[in-house]
C-alpha cells in the first residue's frame, strides 16, 4: 500500500497545475493468474537461457549425453514461451508452456532406462517436470477464463462512475474555473461554428 501511495504522490508532482490530483489508488486489474503468468515468464527466461548455455551439464545429470542439440532447441523454445508469458499474449505463453512441458516429460522418459547410471536424477527431474506442468496448465486454464468472454456477453459497469465523491458533491465544483492562459487567445467557440456552418 505504500509502494501505491507513494507511486501517486510521483505522478501528481508531474501534473500541472490545475490538472486533477490523485487521491487513492484503486484495486489492481492484475488477478493472481496474471501475477503467475509473470513469475512462469521469467522461470522459462531463467530456465531457457541455462539450457542454451549449459546443455551438456544437463544432459550429463540426467544420463543423456548426446542430446545437448534437442536441449538447446528447448531452451529456445522456453524463451520464447518466456517472453510471451510475459507480453499481452499471456494466454498464448502459458499454452505453449504446457505443450513444452508434454515434450520435456516425453523426453525425460527415456532416461529411464535401466542401464542409465543417472536414473535417480532423471525420476527427480520427471516428478518435478509433472509438478510445474501441473502449475502451469492451472495457471493456463485460470488466466484463459479471467481474459475471454463467451459471446453475447456483456460486461457490467455498474459499479463504475465518473463521479466518485458522488453527482451532489461535484455540482458547483467548477464555479471557480478560470481558463488557462494558452487558451485565452482563442476565437469563441460561437464563432467557429458559424465559420464552419458557413463554409
Amino acid at each position: 500500500m505504500t509502494n501505491i501511495s507513494s507511486i501517486a504522490s510521483l505522478s501528481n508532482i508531474t501534473r500541472s497545475e490545475g490538472d486533477p490530483k490523485v487521491l487513492r489508488s484503486g484495486p489492481s486489474s492484475r488477478g493472481v493468474p496474471d501475477s503467475l503468468a509473470k513469475g512462469l515468464g521469467w522461470f522459462s527466461l531463467g530456465l531457457g537461457l541455462t539450457e542454451l548455455l549449459a546443455p551438456r551439464s544437463i544432459t550429463r545429470a540426467l544420463g543423456m549425453e548426446g542430446k545437448e542439440a534437442l536441449v538447446r532447441v528447448y531452451g529456445a523454445r522456453e524463451i520464447g514461451s518466456g517472453i510471451l508469458s510475459l507480453s499481452v499474449d499471456k494466454n498464448l505463453g502459458l499454452w505453449s508452456r504446457v505443450a513444452g512441458d508434454g515434450l520435456d516429460i516425453a523426453t525425460v522418459l527415456t532416461a529411464l532406462r535401466e542401464d542409465n547410471p543417472k536414473r535417480g536424477n532423471a525420476v527427480v527431474a520427471l516428478a518435478l517436470l509433472i509438478g510445474i506442468t501441473a502449475v502451469d496448465l492451472m495457471d493456463a486454464q485460470a488466466s484463459t477464463a479471467r481474459h475471454s468472454r463467451s459471446v453475447g456477453r456483456k460486461r457490467s459497469y455498474r459499479d463504475r462512475s465518473g463521479f466518485p465523491r458522488g453527482v451532489q458533491a461535484s455540482r458547483g465544483a467548477a464555479r471557480d474555473f478560470k481558463t488557462p492562459p494558452d487558451l485565452r487567445h482563442a476565437p469563441p467557440l460561437a464563432s467557429v461554428s458559424k465559420r464552419t456552418s458557413a463554409a
